[in-house]
């Protein structure tokens, strides 16, 4: 009997996950029949699709064209939508990534029909509630049958949740498998002479998290960093939409335009960011994942967050939690810029072949 999985995604970070496990599910036609649920979660269409011909991703067999809303309103939508696939398909297996309102609602939806889940990146915590994601983390972890981990620091956290050992598997990284298996591609990107940079010559930002965007004196607080560190060096800011949208309403635009060296540009696909972020100096960022991808690459990155649900990405990486305090980002944002930064080294299993041992238990256990 083949195995019917579906495998869900919703959001860009899902996309570079997701697409080294549907590559490896197709070495296996005999035994896998892998099927790709688009939720719609992430409202931009077109970088959508930006993203899926960057990782060379099949088009999804089934799209639910959810949108944006309150948690409330798009984690409902999901589910509602969801369900209707599952009744469809009658899959033997659901696999989610992450920790978007996609993973915890295509999970709950599945296991409410007796639908084994399988959560990919399972176990990472922040321990700091007010994030929503660290709620969708907890609830997918409690409900998951099969628990895919990318560090150590992960399984301690699901024992403590109570999960079983038995149902808990160490396999890597699929962040980094994507990494990995795109960066030569990568380096014919030509982004760099499309935005006028020179190598190690600017900075990466990204900046979207609520936590930061949605508050003005936070907002306040990194841009007066902004200020003192785009006087020594460029900063280039691929703009995410939810960040643009507070930029206006807190009414930022024209403090931000006397930066002359604070580059503002649209958010762009997989590769032309992976070549942006491979060839600067550093990086601010407050994403989950570059602070991963970094650590591999070897490029310093300050996490412009209080905590980390990734803590080997600072206990072995390049990564040093600054939060939103002025002094701490434009002071650690000097000492990279004069040479003394940690070097890092990439943690275990971070090697490009996470997917092939989730795809190997998911035989291995699925045929049991």
């Amino acid at each position: 009997m083949k195995l019917k999985i579906l495998n869900v995604v919703g959001a860009r970070p899902n996309f570079m996950k997701i697409a080294p496990i549907i590559k490896e599910m197709r070495r296996y036609p005999d035994k896998i029949i892998p099927l790709l649920v688009h939720t719609g979660q992430h409202f931009d269409r077109e970088m959508s699709k930006l993203f899926f011909k960057d990782l060379n991703l099949p088009e999804p067999d089934f799209y639910l064209g959810v949108g944006t809303g309150s948690h409330a309103v798009q984690t409902s939508k999901i589910i509602e939508r969801f369900e209707k696939i599952l009744l469809k398909v009658r899959p033997d297996l659901v696999l989610v990534v992450g920790d978007v309102n996609s993973t915890i609602g295509c999970a709950l939806c599945a296991v409410k029909m007796h639908i084994p889940v399988a959560h990919v990146e399972a176990g990472l915590r922040s321990f700091n509630r007010a994030m929503p994601e660290e709620i969708n983390r907890i609830l997918t972890d409690t409900i998951a049958e099969y628990l895919f981990i990318t560090e150590k620091s992960a399984g301690a956290n699901l024992l403590k949740q109570g999960v079983s050992r038995d149902s808990t598997y160490f396999v890597g990284n699929v962040m980094i498998d994507t990494l990995l298996s795109h960066k030569e591609k990568a380096c014919n990107s030509t982004i760099l002479k499309k935005l006028d940079l020179k190598k190690r010559n600017y900075a990466v930002l990204t900046l979207h998290r609520p936590s930061n965007v949605d508050e003005r004196q936070t907002l306040i607080n990194i841009f007066d960093a902004l200020n003192d560190i785009q006087k020594r060096i460029k900063i280039v800011w691929p703009v995410h939409p939810r960040s643009k949208k507070m930029l206006d309403k807190f009414k930022f635009n024209g403090a931000i335009s006397r930066m002359a060296n604070l580059k503002m540009v649209p958010a762009m696909g997989y590769l032309d960011f992976l070549k942006l972020m491979t060839d600067s100096k550093f990086v601010l960022t407050d994403s989950g994942g570059i602070q991963e991808e970094t650590s591999v690459l070897g490029i310093p990155c300050l996490t412009l967050r209080e905590n980390t649900e990734r803590p080997v990405t600072v206990e072995e990486g390049t990564n040093i939690i600054v939060g939103q305090d002025r002094d701490k980002i434009t002071k650690e944002s000097l000492k990279i810029m004069c040479g003394k930064f940690k070097k890092g080294r990439r943690p275990r299993l971070w090697d490009g072949k996470a997917a092939k041992r989730i795809v190997k238990i998911l035989i291995r256990e699925g045929r049991k």
